[in-house]
């Protein structure tokens, strides 16, 4: 554990809500309150994103393309999408960092 700190920690308060809480850290700097230098990796193995369900129009070639190489590849046209946007998220926030 890391005690070479350069400023005392602040107590972290008690929340009444997850609301209140999520408003706390939203506006308040959490190195005051947490030393980061102490801080492990959590591996979450039952975590599951909640997915959330939207409408998405396309142009009817675009689905009918995309279906096709869906099936070429034996998963559903929704999971190769979800596969395609997340490869593509990634990419461009790693552009984003350099």
């Amino acid at each position: 554990m890391s005690k070479s700190k350069t400023k005392k920690e602040k107590t972290r308060p008690e929340f009444r809500s997850e609301d209140e809480e999520r408003e706390f850290w939203a506006n308040s700097d959490s190195t005051d309150y947490v030393d980061w230098a102490d801080a492990r990796r959590v591996v979450l193995p039952n975590l599951k994103p909640s997915p959330k369900t939207i409408s998405l129009r396309l142009p009817a070639l675009m689905l009918a393309e995309l279906k096709l190489l869906a099936n070429k590849r034996d998963v559903p046209y929704q999971s190769l999408l979800k596969i395609f946007l997340a490869e593509r998220i990634e990419k461009e926030l790693r552009v984003e960092k350099d």
